[in-house]
């Protein structure tokens, strides 16, 4: 965003819109392998990806795919095909936004169209899908007898420290109610909140989980989990709980971290 959003407004200031504005946030190319995981993959890795289709390609929060990537790197073929394919479509239609997106969910794209180009902006997204989609299917048909569900947990890790933002270790115990917070009290929120669930209960912990929007945080909150770049909003609504920040709400690290810790 750094260097494409500038060259995009001073375009956008002379024609109306700019391309640019469509090469990072389109969901075109992490959506197909999200796909190809979801069709070739097995266990855990295929279960988790419907989810992550949903945060990704709904939510716009792209990082959820990058350890699909980490676990097979030749997948990164099929991210440059997709947006390469994608690019070229955007060209061919001249499509463009007038603003930069934010985040890369199908809505925001759909919010930054001008009138009369949705068709460019979507065929760019179809095509950068399809194409990644193909690529993607050949190197996750190969590698899906081999994977197994720790793979994607390792992956995960390995985003965590490639970004520096280790897993913080915590040490309250007795803890009677966790709440999972997002900016609508749905969605995202509500799947982490029956992941870690049903995490609890295979542990025989009785701990109340719950879901809602950030604003309505309940008091008796002991820990709040959100997105990490919802973390700071959470914090001032429940300053008093132990706040949890993940990527993924589907599949994260720190739901067996957290398991392991009450238990």
């Amino acid at each position: 965003h750094g260097i494409l959003s500038p060259i995009g407004v001073q375009q956008a200031k002379e024609v109306g819109k700019s391309i640019f504005f469509l090469l990072e946030p389109n969901p075109g190319p992490g959506l197909g392998i999200l796909l190809a995981y979801w069709v070739f993959s097995k266990g855990m890795i295929k279960q988790s990806a419907p989810g992550a289709i949903i945060i990704h390609f709904l939510g716009g929060i792209h990082e959820i795919y990058f350890p699909y990537v980490l676990m097979n790197p030749l997948l990164i073929l099929a991210v440059i095909a997709g947006g390469a394919s994608g690019v070229l479509t955007f060209v061919t239609f001249h499509a463009g936004l007038v603003a930069t997106p934010s985040p890369g969910s199908i809505f925001a794209l759909m919010a930054m169209t001008p009138k009369g180009g949705y068709l460019g902006v979507l065929a760019g997204v179809l095509v950068s899908t399809v194409v990644s989609f193909l690529v993607a299917s050949v190197f996750v048909k190969r590698a899906s007898a081999k994977m197994d569900d720790e793979e994607l947990t390792d992956a995960q890790e390995r985003v965590k420290e490639l970004k520096g933002t280790p897993v913080k270790a915590t040490v309250k115990k007795n803890v009677r109610k966790v709440v999972f917070a997002c900016d609508a009290g749905m969605g995202s929120s509500a799947m982490g909140a029956t992941t870690l669930r049903n995490k609890f209960k295979k542990a025989g912990l009785d701990i109340e989980v719950v879901n809602c929007a950030i604003e309505d945080i309940p008091v008796d909150a002991e820990i709040v989990i959100t997105h990490e770049s919802l973390t700071e909003r959470a914090r001032s609504m429940a300053p008093k709980a132990e706040h949890i920040s993940i990527k993924n709400f589907v599949n994260s690290p720190e739901y067996d971290a957290l398991v392991n810790r009450l238990s």
